[in-house]
């Protein structure tokens, strides 16, 4: 279970950005009217607004201010829509206008690359790099023509330069990248971005980084935290629900070892009795008892630990082939060494807590009336 939690979280980390900074704001801007006159009467309809070139406004001194900032790694992106066409076919997309050398730091779509490379982009100004999904549906191969138009009219005659393959159907059909200067042409934004990809050292501190740099910057950005508070509220609930039935056996394995020194201390009573009229006190037999309920945790924790390693080592040779993957899967297996602590903290804790009431009652042996029994 903990593995399979920490690779989807990995999964998930490895292929967005840690944090977005997107040109938009986290509260609308209010009109100067309504801010002149904040109950005012009067409503001006059909006003036409005025239409301007979308992106972060000064991105070169931002962009400088966020890669000050230690820990991180920041790349700008011109993301819009265009409709590639190829031999009769349209098809919808995503250009994404990128810096080779910056997105190597952020992004893992070089790893993901089955075919060219970064490098063959950045020296190519008309190159463009699909996904395998994308290739498929259009025929495309290494070397191949496509024309790229965006909602302005512009058009653009691009060269495959590399194809990449994450796995995710929905990705690999549409998103494609060019470089920027490219991208910033075909759609009309000169010398504009509308995204800051992020990546931190520390991914577990995007929340509060993500909070730093919105207020420095003014425009919102997200951590994938909040992208992704949904999906992280369901592991937290399926912790919860493990931890529990966790538990549940736990104390299943303290009735047993309850019983167990019940019964020793019902063989042993005289024993006990004879000990408590040499001079033991009541707390000496509890702690005789409570020590081999200590005992019976540690050999039992060991034992358990033992065979749990083996048995996840076993787990770990498993292949699975999911349907319609085309790679096998390996069990997702997590080795940390904190999680045997928390289940040797576990057991030891049910084995002292399951030894105690049998020591207590031991404690409170009568000798007299016990040996008067053996007379």
């Amino acid at each position: 279970m903990r593995g399979s939690e920490r690779d989807f979280i990995k999964r998930l980390i490895d292929n967005s950005p840690h944090i977005t900074v997107s040109d938009e704001y986290r509260k609308a801007q209010k009109q100067p009217a309504a801010e002149r006159w904040p109950d005012g009467a009067v409503e001006v309809r059909r006003v036409k607004p005025l239409t301007e070139v979308r992106g972060i406004r000064g991105h070169a001194q931002k962009l400088v201010f966020v890669e000050s900032l230690p820990g991180l790694r920041a790349a700008p992106v011109l993301m819009g829509s265009v409709v590639l066409t190829f031999a009769g076919r349209n098809e919808g997309v995503t250009l994404n206008g990128i810096i080779p050398a910056k997105m190597k730091g952020v992004s893992t779509i070089e790893e993901k690359l089955t075919q060219g490379s970064l490098e063959a982009l950045a020296a190519n100004p008309n190159g463009i790099v699909i996904g395998e999904g994308l290739a498929k549906k259009f025929g495309l191969s290494m070397g191949s023509v496509v024309n790229a138009a965006s909602p302005g009219g512009e058009v653009r005659t691009l060269k495959v330069v590399g194809i990449f393959r994450t796995g995710n159907a929905s990705y690999d059909e549409n998103q494609t990248f060019v470089l920027l200067k490219r991208a910033q042409g075909l759609l009309d934004r000169a010398n504009r971005v509308n995204r800051f990809i992020i990546q931190l050292d520390d991914p577990y501190a995007a929340r509060e980084v993500a909070a730093v740099i919105e207020r420095q910057v003014g425009y919102k950005a997200v951590s994938w935290q909040e992208s992704t508070e949904d999906l992280m509220s369901v592991l937290l609930v399926r912790n919860l629900i493990m931890y529990s039935v966790v538990s549940a056996i736990l104390v299943v394995a303290s009735f047993g070892i309850y019983n167990t020194i019940s019964t020793i201390v019902m063989e042993k009573i005289h024993d006990i009795a004879i000990l408590k009229s040499m001079g033991f006190h009541a707390r000496d037999i509890r702690r005789i008892f409570l020590a081999e309920g200590v005992i019976l945790g540690v050999l039992g924790s060991l034992f358990g630990v033992t065979l749990g390693m083996g048995l996840m080592w076993l787990l770990a040779q498993v292949e699975i082939k999911p349907p319609g993957a085309s790679d096998l899967v390996h069990l997702p297996i997590y080795w940390g060494w904190e999680q045997y602590l928390l289940a040797v903290g576990f057991a030891l804790a049910s084995a002292v807590g399951a030894a105690y009431l049998p020591a207590r009652k031991a404690g409170r042996v009568q000798p007299v009336a016990i040996l008067r029994g053996l007379a």
